[in-house]
């Protein structure tokens, strides 16, 4: 299982530094970052270790298996962002 970033996401990068596995993308010294409107979970390179929940401010981020269902486009979202 991975987690999923929805449109909540503030693009703080908080979740990106607390990720052990630096697979929360893009950062802010990427050229892609100006351009997203959030920030995004690798699928392929997640853990599912739960390090980015609690510090995500915004309430942004879920486990794949509780995106709420209003949310759900987001699950294809973050993973076409890696395809």
């Amino acid at each position: 299982m991975a987690f999923v970033i929805t449109d909540n996401c503030t693009k703080d990068e908080l979740c990106a530094q607390a990720c052990p596995v630096d697979c929360i993308h893009p950062r802010s010294d990427n050229d892609a970052f100006a351009g997203t409107s959030q920030m995004y979970v690798n699928p392929a390179e997640c853990i599912d270790c739960g390090a980015c929940l609690p510090v995500c401010p915004s309430n942004a981020i879920f486990p794949l298996d509780e995106v709420p269902a209003d949310k759900q486009q987001f699950i294809a979202i973050n993973e076409q962002y890696f395809a």
